[in-house]
């Protein structure tokens, strides 16, 4: 169960495994294609972070001045509420299983992977709304995989995030040929 502080560091947590737990639920919004402005690339800036120590082998604090915002009680309740929900679903889902997958010496590929899903998700594509559900997927099953030692949830959150970040490279790729051909349609 993810704890409740006073301030975003405190509850954010300073140890991986609650850094896990804050990131997939945070990521969880995102999985419907109708999300607030700028939360993609605030989660994916907080993937990033937690991918870091995640490489490194220990959490990385959050900047100060976001870590030392306080919430309100009724932020506090609102997040109690929904990580209690998100526990006690995804609990039932994962279980330990293919543990080789979560131990120590997977640390930097499965590190390298939700940094990737997080790319995926900070990387701006220009007119689509649904772009940020294959990388928020692919967090959500990283981060859960991770926190449970669930390594059939690590294997899908790899496929996930390979398919993302094809996606991602796609939608631009595809873009740039729209807009080439665009340019010399003006320009004839």
């Amino acid at each position: 169960m993810a704890a409740i502080g006073d301030t975003v560091a405190d509850t954010v947590g300073k140890g991986a495994r609650q850094q896990l737990v804050w990131l997939g639920l945070l990521a969880m919004p995102l999985l419907f294609p109708i999300a607030l402005p700028g939360m993609a690339s605030a989660v994916g800036a907080l993937c990033l972070l937690v991918a870091f120590g995640l490489c490194m082998g220990q959490a990385v604090a959050l900047p100060g001045w976001l870590g030392k915002r306080e919430l309100s009680a009724r932020v506090k309740a609102a997040l109690a509420s929904m990580s209690q929900r998100a526990v006690r679903v995804i609990g039932r889902m994962g279980r330990p299983r293919m543990l080789p997958l979560s131990n120590k010496p997977s640390r930097l590929l499965n590190g390298l992977v939700l940094a990737a899903a997080g790319l995926a998700m900070v990387v701006p594509v220009p007119v689509i709304t649904f772009d940020n559900v294959l990388p928020a997927l692919a967090i959500v099953l990283m981060t859960w995989g991770l926190r449970l030692r669930d390594g059939l949830m690590l294997l899908a959150g790899y496929g996930v995030t390979a398919a993302a970040m094809a996606s991602v490279m796609l939608l631009w790729w595809g873009g740039s040929v729209v807009a080439v051909d665009l340019l010399a349609w003006a320009t004839s």
